[in-house]
């Protein structure tokens, strides 16, 4: 189940962008405010209309400007959940999600909202209204609604914005398990690069309607072009990590291809294996082996490439195993450490310089799980 967007239009805003999604996979739509990501999301569900455009969803045409063909938007099976929760206030959780089941016989609407709403952990909160919930509950009712549709396609437009970090640490979290019992295309709209490093498979950068960077998110994350969209201190990269102990300090050690690390402690196992998401700026690097610091976390890698900025920064790529991240030095530090592709060099990082939320642990699916 695949989802092929194709959009041309001259106003409200210039778009000239196509992509594709495919099933089980999620990829974000990041860039700025004005650039055509949530326009996408309204065209694919059928809100608006470019000039020229093709919507397809398992190779049948939702939209098709060419034949004619303009699916309306009840009759195309999109989950949409917004930033604003859009629900009904004077309905019970249960009766907000009761609401978007169209299709399904009267008598086991109650039974499928009771269902999506253990699936969202809200089984106990269905009798509450939304002005008896909080944030991150009215998100999860959101998403239960947008589910009981029995979409071929989830959109996601700025979900997490509405709601405090660790709200949304947690709505990450249960996002991605969710997504293991899902087959379907997920197209995710945020301004926020971590989120969309920790969540998406791909990242799609736009700017002013146009894709100017698209891939995973390491490809995107060391592309100059999309990297002067996403803006320089939220360059990062994600590296693959196993938990190996539990600290009595209250941090916990992971094992790396670079050497180990430590970071604030984890709730996870020995064993698991996570993704962790390192700020370009937060890695000092050395070519000698570092020795009295209180930064303990020292990898050992080998430089890929380097890569001068507009102003007196550089960045440089590290290989550390199948992995890589990335550190923003200056030009000056660059020439002293005579830093060059091929060259072995040490990359240093503080423990409490990585987020929580920047930890992720890994699924079966490939993606990773706050």
């Amino acid at each position: 189940m695949t989802l092929k967007v194709t959009l041309k239009a001259v106003a409200p805003i210039p778009l000239d962008l196509s992509f594709e999604v495919g099933k089980a996979e999620l990829i974000a739509l990041v860039g700025p405010s004005g650039s055509g990501k949530t326009t996408t999301l309204r065209t694919i569900a059928g809100f608006w209309q470019p000039d020229t455009a093709r919507v397809e969803i398992a190779g049948s045409a939702w939209l098709d400007t060419a034949r004619n063909i303009s699916v309306p938007p009840h009759r195309r099976r999109a989950g949409l959940v917004f930033q604003d929760f859009a629900l009904f206030p004077h309905m019970t959780a249960a009766g907000n999600v009761i609401a978007a089941m169209g299709d399904l016989p009267a008598r086991e609407r109650a039974a499928e909202a009771e269902r999506l709403l253990q699936l969202v952990h809200l089984g106990d909160l269905g009798h509450r209204r939304p002005a008896e919930l909080s944030g991150g509950q009215k998100q999860r009712v959101a998403l239960a609604r947008a589910l009981a549709r029995r979409p071929e396609v989830l959109l996601l437009d700025e979900p997490f914005s509405a709601v405090d970090r660790a709200t949304r640490e947690r709505l990450h979290e249960e996002l991605i398990g969710l997504r293991a019992q899902l087959s379907m295309p997920v197209v995710l709209v945020t301004h926020d690069i971590g989120e969309a490093q920790v969540l998406a498979d791909r990242m799609v950068v736009i700017e002013r309607g146009k894709i100017v960077a698209a891939g995973c998110t390491a490809a995107v994350m060391s592309d100059p072009v999309a990297l002067r969209q996403l803006g320089l201190r939220e360059i990062a990269a994600m590296l693959s990590a196993r938990v190996t102990a539990q600290e009595a300090d209250g941090t916990t050690r992971l094992e790396t291809a670079g050497g180990p690390i430590w970071l604030p402690r984890l709730d996870a196992a020995a064993g698991q294996r996570h993704r962790v998401r390192i700020l370009a700026h937060e890695v000092i690097l050395s070519r000698a082996q570092p020795e009295g610091l209180s930064a303990q976390n020292i990898l050992t890698g080998r430089v890929v490439t380097v890569t001068p900025g507009e102003g007196p920064g550089v960045l440089v790529r590290v290989a550390v195993g199948e992995d890589e991240i990335m550190a923003r030095i200056t030009r000056r530090a660059c020439e002293m450490l005579a830093l060059k592709p091929g060259e072995p060099v040490h990359a240093i990082l503080k423990t409490m310089s990585v987020a929580r939320g920047h930890v992720a642990q890994e699924t079966d699916t490939g993606i990773a799980s706050p």
